[in-house]
């Protein structure tokens, strides 16, 4: 077993002999007869549910290395080598999840786009999502001003406009979109048949 890992498993026993050493016995001493007791059971339940509850999201924006989170930990802010600086996860309202615990040194980690990547369990990340959730959300324009008011000018489809507009040709188009030939060309052609016509 890696050092971290049992980091890790020391510092969620600690929190739960922490627990059985200051909230139990305070239940105890009010206890008076059976339905006090199963009470008494039904409120531990409760404090112990909450104080699991309460010491993740107490972590939250924290960041630790992956080997110290448990399984099933939202995070963002992931680096991809040690000390390298957060590479992963780090655009608004994205989350990454850890889905295996570190073993031999990687953990295996749930992407936004759904990849699944093993990283370096000494890799630091932060504890929580990204803020900003509406971002990049589309706002529905109202009116074709609202559009305007955001610099965005009208398109108009090269078919819908006149030929002239788009800029094909000048006016009216010649078969074929282009002029076939230009007119001093035909009027040679043309001046030296008239002249084989004549001798």
């Amino acid at each position: 077993m890696s050092p971290i890992v049992a980091l890790c498993r020391a510092r969620a026993s600690s929190s739960y002999s922490l627990f059985n050493s200051v909230v139990r016995p305070a239940f105890r001493s009010f206890s008076t007869g059976f339905a006090d007791v199963v009470q008494n059971k039904t409120l531990v339940a409760e404090m112990k549910e909450k104080m699991l509850h309460m010491d993740m999201n107490s972590m939250i924006g924290s960041s630790m290395p992956l080997g110290m989170m448990r399984i099933g930990t939202i995070i963002n802010n992931i680096q991809m080598n040690p000390k390298q600086g957060a590479k992963l996860v780090r655009a608004a309202g994205t989350n990454a999840k850890i889905l295996k615990e570190p073993s031999s040194g990687k953990c295996l980690i749930k992407l936004p786009s759904g990849d699944t990547r093993w990283i370096n369990s000494s890799c630091r990340a932060t504890i929580g999502e990204v803020s900003n959730l509406s971002h990049g959300v589309k706002k529905k324009l109202r009116k074709a001003g609202e559009s305007r008011w955001l610099g965005i000018r009208p398109k108009v489809r090269p078919g819908e406009e006149s030929l002239k507009d788009v800029g094909y040709s000048v006016g009216k188009p010649c078969k074929g979109c282009y002029k076939s030939a230009s007119v001093k060309k035909k009027k040679k052609r043309l001046a030296a048949r008239s002249q084989d016509d004549v001798m």
